[in-house]
């Protein structure tokens, strides 16, 4: 990778980490078609993945490798040759590219997300006591109710774009932007599908459009 790659802009680290809930399927547009200077398919791919949260980078790229290399292509995660104190910087990455004689280096990172919230109340609890009185066919009903504090649900539209770079060529060659729409309920948690659906979308781009090795 030289000077011609725009790695101010691929490497910024974008503040934003997702809590990441149930979500539909991501909507896949290419945004740069392939370029002339491709020189496709590639068989050693670095995988970096930018975003504040260091487990938000591994987990992603650890799926992109792992569908990458079920379509017969070899990857390397970034995450796997630094840790949260590793300066995110191209020298960081340069020295990954000349470890592992990388000929391309996917990058994907976070360029918007929205967010939305709305209050929720939560599910009572109650206990019922029933007790008989001298009196016939009269009860006595004892009700205890707990309520828990409002909650907030979230729904949140998340868009990544994802480049493809040569090392040859020195330059962008491929883009694609995939667009999410996420609901992260109180009760739910987080969910680690979004990041095997995320990555299934760019790997089967990226399979599609003839860009990997099999």
């Amino acid at each position: 990778m030289g000077a011609k790659i725009s790695l101010r802009k691929a490497i910024c680290i974008v503040g934003a980490s997702v809590a990441l809930g149930a979500c539909a399927g991501p909507q896949v547009t290419t945004t740069q078609e392939l370029a002339e200077a491709a020189d496709a398919p590639y068989k050693n791919v670095l995988v970096i993945f930018l975003a504040e949260s260091f487990d938000s980078r591994r987990y992603l790229e650890m799926e992109v490798v792992k569908q990458l290399a079920e379509r017969g292509t070899h990857a390397v995660r970034s995450t796997s040759m630094m840790d949260t104190r590793t300066p995110v910087t191209r020298q960081t990455f340069q020295a990954m590219v000349d470890k592992i004689d990388a000929d391309a280096v996917l990058v994907t990172q976070i360029v918007d997300l929205q967010s939305t919230g709305s209050v929720v109340n939560m599910n009572p609890q109650a206990t019922y006591n029933f007790r008989p009185t001298y009196y016939y066919n009269v009860w006595s009903v004892d009700l205890q109710e707990y309520r828990e504090p409002k909650a907030v649900d979230f729904e949140h539209k998340l868009s990544l774009a994802t480049q493809l770079y040569s090392v040859q060529a020195r330059d962008v060659i491929w883009a694609i932007e995939s667009n999410s729409d996420i609901r992260q309920d109180f009760d739910d948690g987080r969910d680690y599908s979004i990041y095997v659906d995320e990555a299934e979308a760019i790997a089967t781009s990226l399979d599609q459009d003839g860009l990997i090795a099999k």
